[in-house]
């Protein structure tokens, strides 16, 4: 396998890091090295920060219909290349190739299209006064913003920052996670070729430590969107605290899934292990804890676990994979690591809990089969602790009352799924969760247009729709007298 040698994108031109040194990307089915990934710092950040400061006026003023264009021109040549970009993700976060395919690349390219569209639409507000005066609100993009994304969707993520951002009128220092840098480096190709101008976006790989934290901490950098956990969203929160930057942080989840007897049943279990194992458990909006109505709760749990069971873990490019491998090596040691803590805080494992040890292609890889776990109170840390990996607590509960305290007892607040055929029930829940999503009889059912965010410590502020668009622009008013 030949290894590809990254560089940054800065003014629309690929450069090597200031320090001269790249770290290794490595593959998770295989734990091959698969790419050499920029150790960049502060100075790249720097040139960065310099070619957005210089583009951004320009950029602002280009007419929404034509910043519209270039990000719908982007989408065209992301669905034009899905394959290329499905196989580049699976091989860059051990995900099964069809799930790239069917959703991340997809979605991505849904992103630039979206808010290529939704710029044409933003519209202001006017408030005329009895006396004839009126008022007008401008809103204007805010700057340089600087866009940090994760490793579990990564150009899903990625592309949910940035579009909004481009489409605003700002111009763009992103960091893709240092585990996952392939596609974002492949959209920066596409970006260029879409005739997105020089500066507009720029990409600075490296670590967290160095690269985030330049660009968090950069006084020319006036809004921070960053998604990922909850103790490096705290700390850019810190670090930005006296700076009066913008803030979007979407941080980490330890969703409940609520399934009533009067649920339909057959929709519930399926989805119900979608939610839960889907992309290895690593997508922030996975139910980890389900609750199931005490009445209900033993054959739902034998199916659910049979259903479990079945699940096949393989090789991320093969179609009848279902789960592929976590991350890291270091990933893997800390999802293991909650299963152990299961045991010891006195969790039965109903099925999984073990490392799954495949031949060829992917001997090395790391991966784990997906885990049910019994018997753990609410206060344990295994139902507190996001584990982020394909593992999941089951428990009954007797009543509403019951339910809605064992969903809200967590200090995370991202999202919830509802199963009920009672509709006074599923609006009554609705309102007393306190969570940012609530999903009822579905999940990952996502509206472009909606806000998407936290409470708790889940999250600061809201993406997505109209609040993605105000989040990057600045709203200011204007009186006339007339």
């Amino acid at each position: 396998m030949s290894v590809k040698r990254l560089q940054n994108f800065i003014n629309n031109e690929f450069v090597d890091p200031a320090s001269g040194r790249w770290f290794e990307d490595l593959e998770p089915a295989t734990s091959l090295t698969i790419a050499e990934v920029p150790d960049s710092d502060e100075r790249d950040v720097i040139l960065a920060v310099n070619a957005a400061e210089t583009a951004f006026p320009g950029w602002s003023r280009t007419s929404q219909s034509e910043r519209g264009s270039i990000l719908r021109r982007i989408a065209d040549l992301i669905d034009a290349h899905l394959e290329e970009l499905a196989l580049l993700e699976s091989d860059d976060t051990g995900k099964p190739i069809a799930l790239a395919r069917r959703l991340d690349i997809p979605r991505s390219a849904s992103n630039f299209r979206f808010f290529g569209s939704a710029i044409e639409t933003f519209a202001s507000e006017a408030h005329p006064m009895a006396d004839g005066t009126l008022n007008y609100t401008l809103r204007q993009p805010v700057g340089v913003v600087g866009c940090i994304s994760p490793w579990n969707l990564p150009l899903y993520l990625f592309s949910w920052k940035i579009a909004p951002a481009l489409a605003a009128g700002c111009t763009v220092v992103a960091k893709p996670s240092e585990l996952t840098p392939l596609t974002a480096n492949r959209l920066a190709e596409l970006c260029a070729e879409a005739g997105l101008p020089a500066g507009v976006l720029n990409i600075v790989h490296g670590y967290g430590s160095t690269v985030g934290a330049a660009i968090s901490t950069n006084p020319a950098v006036k809004a921070i969107s960053f998604t990922g956990g909850t103790t490096t969203g705290w700390a850019i929160a810190s670090a930005t605290a006296t700076s009066f930057k913008k803030l979007a942080l979407e941080m980490g989840g330890k969703n409940p899934v609520l399934i009533f007897a009067d649920a339909d049943y057959d929709e519930a279990l399926s989805t119900t292990l979608q939610s839960s194992f889907r992309n290895q458990g690593e997508i922030c909006l996975c139910g980890s804890r389900i609750y199931v109505e005490s009445s209900l709760y033993e054959r739902f749990k034998a199916d659910f676990v049979a259903r479990t069971a079945a699940l096949r873990v393989g090789d991320p490019r093969e179609a009848s994979t279902d789960l592929g491998a976590v991350i890291s090596a270091g990933h893997f040691d800390k999802v293991m690591g909650y299963i152990d803590l299961a045991h010891g805080e006195g969790g039965k494992v109903l099925t999984g809990g073990e490392a799954v040890k495949l031949t060829g292609r992917c001997a090395d890889g790391w991966f784990i089969r997906p885990t049910i776990i019994e018997g753990l109170s609410l206060e344990c840390r295994t139902n507190q602790e996001e584990i982020f990996g394909p593992v999941v607590t089951i428990a009954p509960f007797e009543t509403e009352e019951e339910a809605l305290d064992l969903a809200n007892g967590t200090p995370y607040g991202l999202a919830v799924t509802i199963w009920t055929n009672d509709l006074k029930r599923a609006h009554r829940l609705a309102s007393q969760l306190v969570f940012g999503t609530v999903w009822v009889n579905c999940w990952m059912l996502r509206d472009l247009r909606v806000p998407f965010g936290g409470a708790k410590a889940s999250g600061l502020g809201r993406e997505g729709g109209l609040e993605a668009l105000k989040f990057f622009t600045e709203p200011k008013n204007v009186t006339i007298k007339i």
